[in-house]
């Protein structure tokens, strides 16, 4: 049975900076791979520059992009060109298309650009594609290569058919010397004329117009050079056909969805879970090469410009993926997610920091520094080498001991945090967060630290650190409150309020961030009835919201407000674990019920998700739900770190093995 026809690309896609339905990508690109291709059909949209309800298309892109806030690096526009002239700028290039007619796959994308009469269609490789080009005309047969950010250069070798490029844009990262450099092989033969243009602030551009209407071009790229660009297009094109490519690229994909296969209720519900789980592996991207005169693993580093030894991946938030993409990683891609973890570990190799949001150097646009799950993770559950795991170790404690260089770097206010146990409120922005987030870690730092047999005591500190959230707590309100240096709280108090202390939510949400120690969460509560009882009243609040110390409304207040679940902001991930709460707590049925009212909130539709799809964060989420089981601690032992809820499904199989929720260990 073949899953991909499941897959709809474009779940999600229908977006915008006010109101998130999933602000995904329809990306055509292997699992996790190092280039992906999407259609452009709003370039000035900035990072929305793919609506699903568009009917026009600039051209085809080769992205990286994992997510419009973040923003794309080492990109550019290829757009055929027919008629009786060519265009400099893909604003006025743009053709009109009929979406109902294309191809939108993970392994195809096939769009016919009707004002140019000419067919593209793309087929992924790891770090390029493969493009075939069909014209309905005799002349004026062209593919522009448009710049999209930073400074871009283009030459062509008419003997060898050999189109060379490069770009150095990036968007909000921290990149020393970053280029990347672009292969495309053409056939000689069929080029007719080759010329550059010039594009103010971005460098040039380039048309090739071809004397015949079939053409095939394969694009290789790498962020190391010229020649390794030309290796890696060899090593994934070299001898094969367009056919052949697709069915690789269909097999590739074949194999990652049948890991996970269900006995859907409907075939509805069948669609959101291939869809979802497509999502899962699209991020993080490879960003390592295997070097043109030895074969080895080697990557660019972001903090030096150099080329490095090994392996590194990049385009992932962990305060976003440390709650589902990962632990679901530890079920069905135990080997991939070693060869993360080694890779994320290069960055503090590298650079001395271990990674908080890269793309493709660090990002730091959330907050904490919640790898500190995804190596805790992968150690209790036996995934990595104990070297491996040392290393990412000595990273955990420099970053929860010192603070980094900059805002984007480690904890913020780790230094604060050792002296006071918490981060005060008059110095650190979100500062509830801070804690909460430093107090799991600190929790997770035990774990490892118990995994490769270290002193007690020195467990027993960390564990001691693991309990600083209680520091923080406000009995009087019920709250996770911010501190200033002194010990006080803000004399004016609204639970509503967002943004201040709080990351992305309000006092409501963040409160219950907490999943190393629910139980003793409980206790501040007075107990487990009332820590229910607060969980009650949480889902009863109207959903409400004051736009607090943002100053303004974020998308994610109005998402919020669209759904009718009170304080649990589903649409965004600190809400992920609140209803799986209940559950540890005893009432797996009332857990069991809101979650399948949540999951009904996924649709495999451009609009089917809740709120945020963050690299594959919410569909991770839909995945464990639907399965009857969610993930609420990563990073502790055995399956005491797991909620169960009903199964969604008539019945499942991971990794070929029948599914049994209570028997978590034995999938691990």
């Amino acid at each position: 049975m073949q899953y991909i026809p499941y897959v709809n690309t474009r779940m999600g896609s229908a977006s915008a900076p006010r109101f998130s339905h999933g602000n995904t990508l329809p990306y055509t690109q292997l699992p996790w791979a190092m280039a992906g291709f999407v259609p452009q059909t709003a370039g000035a949209s900035g990072g929305w520059f793919f609506h699903a309800d568009d009917r026009s298309v600039e051209g085809i892109r080769l992205t990286h992009q994992p997510s419009p806030w973040i923003g794309d690096y080492g990109t550019f526009l290829m757009t055929p060109e027919g008629g009786d002239r060519v265009y400099e700028s893909f604003a006025d290039g743009w053709s009109g298309y009929r979406p109902e007619e294309a191809t939108f796959r993970p392994d195809l994308l096939r769009i016919r650009f009707l004002r140019q009469r000419c067919e593209v269609s793309v087929v992924p490789a790891c770090r390029g594609g493969m493009l075939s080009l069909h014209y309905d005309l005799e002349e004026n047969m062209g593919l522009t290569f448009h710049p999209i950010q930073g400074e871009n250069g283009w030459r062509y070798d008419a003997s060898t058919g050999m189109l060379w490029g490069w770009t150095n844009g990036h968007s909000q990262d921290a990149s020393v010397d970053f280029k990347m450099y672009i292969a495309v092989q053409l056939d000689a033969e069929a080029v007719d004329a080759f010329s550059v243009f010039r594009v103010a602030g971005r460098g040039e551009g380039c048309h090739v117009m071809f004397r015949r209407p079939d053409v095939t071009v394969k694009v290789g790229i790498s962020y190391l050079s010229e020649e390794q660009a030309l290796y890696n297009l060899r090593e994934d094109m070299e001898g094969l056909s367009f056919a052949a490519l697709r069915c690789r690229a269909e097999e590739a994909w074949e194999e990652y969805l049948h890991r996970i296969e269900i006995d859907a209720v409907d075939e509805g519900q069948a669609r959101t879970f291939y869809s979802c789980l497509y999502r899962t592996a699209l991020f993080p991207h490879k960003a390592y090469e295997h070097d043109f005169r030895t074969g080895e693993p080697v990557h660019y580093s972001p903090f030096t410009g150099k080329q490095v030894r090994g392996v590194r991946y990049t385009d992932n938030g962990f305060w976003d993926t440390y709650r589902t993409v990962y632990p679901l990683y530890a079920f069905i891609a135990r080997d991939e997610y070693a060869e993360m973890l080694d890779g994320f570990v290069a960055d503090w190799r590298d650079g001395g920091w271990l990674p908080r949001w890269p793309s493709i150097g660090e990002v730091g646009c959330m907050p904490s520094t919640l790898i500190d799950a995804v190596i805790a993770d992968a150690a209790v559950k036996g995934i990595g080498t104990r070297a491996l795991w040392t290393e990412a170790l000595e990273g955990m404690l420099h970053h929860a001991n010192h603070n980094g260089p900059e805002a984007r770097y480690g904890r913020n206010g780790a230094e604060k945090y050792v002296k006071l146990g918490y981060m005060p409120r008059d110095m650190y922005r979100e500062s509830v967060n801070l804690t909460l987030d430093a107090a799991y870690g600190d929790y997770c730092i035990a774990r490892v630290l118990e995994v490769l047999g270290y002193d007690a005591d020195f467990v027993a500190n960390y564990d001691r650190r693991a309990k600083n959230y209680r520091k923080l707590f406000d009995a009087e309100s019920g709250f996770m409150r911010g501190r200033d240096e002194k010990g006080a709280s803000a004399a004016h108090f609204d639970p509503l309020c967002w943004g201040g202390e709080y990351t992305e939510g309000c006092a409501w949400q963040t409160t219950f961030s907490v999943q190393h120690d629910v139980i003793g969460l409980a206790e501040l509560f007075g107990g487990r009835d009332q820590m229910l009882a607060k969980l009650d009243a949480l889902f009863a609040q109207k959903p409400e919201y004051a736009v607090g110390g943002y100053g303004r409304e974020i998308h994610e207040m109005t998402e919020l407000a669209a759904l009718d679940f009170g304080q649990c902001a589903i649409s965004n991930q600190p809400s992920f674990h609140i209803p799986f709460l209940y559950a540890v707590l005893g009432e797996e049925e009332k857990a069991s019920r809101i979650v399948k009212q949540l999951t009904a909130l996924f649709r495999a539709e451009p609009q089917g998700y809740p709120g945020d799809e963050d690299n594959g964060s919410a569909s991770a989420w839909y995945i464990f739900a639907v399965l009857g089981i969610y993930p609420v601690c990563p990073g502790m032992p055995g399956a005491a770190g797991y909620a169960r809820t009903d199964m969604l499904v008539r019945g499942a199989r991971i990794l070929g093995r029948e599914w049994n929720r209570e028997n978590v260990e034995a999938f691990l």
